[in-house]
């Protein structure tokens, strides 16, 4: 099994192997050009982020700087992903992101570790264990994603959380160690903040602007 194949197999490897760096470096020189984009090149920065990303759906965007090792040669975006500033991937591995999830700024998802054992560590031994970011999430702000993760379709993680387990599908959740604080409900259908209601004319908007797609009393919260 060559370097490479450890790479996306949880197996022990050298990171520092000669022809993984001269691959990687190809990577990281793209991504240098997307991050010294200017603001109005949006053409241009389509273009890059399609030839940077191992998937990407319609409606993508990923505000510059991006910081990754492989220069997300091994992340898969579904539709509509949307990143605000300094997200960091550690894409050692495969990292899949769903439709229409929404990642705020300086958050991590660190696909690649290193062993214990110091002696390992330090002749630059390494593993990675791949990642899966489920449909519709939001990963707050400064939000930490640990190799190994799997976090269900419409969950929400708060800011600053450092997530080591597997999230459940429809939960808010927080903390370090991140854990389940709650699950989404009908509650959160009619407020959106403390005693703030939900105006029935924005369903009312959605519905027309989607087929009668949501329900603002029924139904599964992440409908």
């Amino acid at each position: 099994m060559t370097n490479k194949d450890k790479m996306h197999n949880v197996e022990l490897y050298q990171a520092a192997d000669k022809e993984l760096l001269e691959e990687q470096q190809k990577y990281m020189e793209k991504l240098y050009d997307y991050n010294h984009t200017r603001p109005k090149e949006t053409k241009k920065r389509e273009k890059l982020l399609k030839e940077l990303f191992a998937e990407i759906g319609e409606g993508c965007y990923i505000e510059p700087p991006l910081h990754a090792n492989w220069g997300g040669h091994y992340v898969h975006l579904g539709q509509n992903v949307y990143a605000n500033f300094n997200l960091t991937l550690v894409d050692d591995t495969h990292i899949y992101i769903g439709d229409d999830t929404m990642i705020g700024p300086n958050v991590v998802i660190a696909a690649g570790t290193h062993p214990i054992l110091p002696e390992l560590r330090r002749e630059g031994f390494q593993y990675n264990v791949s990642i899966h970011i489920g449909k519709n999430c939001w990963l707050g702000s400064g939000a930490i994603i640990l190799p190994g993760v799997t976090i269900g379709d419409h969950t929400i993680v708060g800011a600053g959380s450092v997530v080591t387990k597997d999230l459940p599908a429809n939960v808010l959740a927080a903390g370090n160690p991140c854990r389940v604080l709650r699950e989404i409900s009908g509650h959160d259908r009619k407020y959106y903040y403390k005693d703030r209601k939900i105006d029935d004319r924005i369903w009312d908007q959605l519905n027309e602007e989607n087929g009668k797609r949501y329900s603002k009393k029924n139904g599964n919260a992440g409908q």
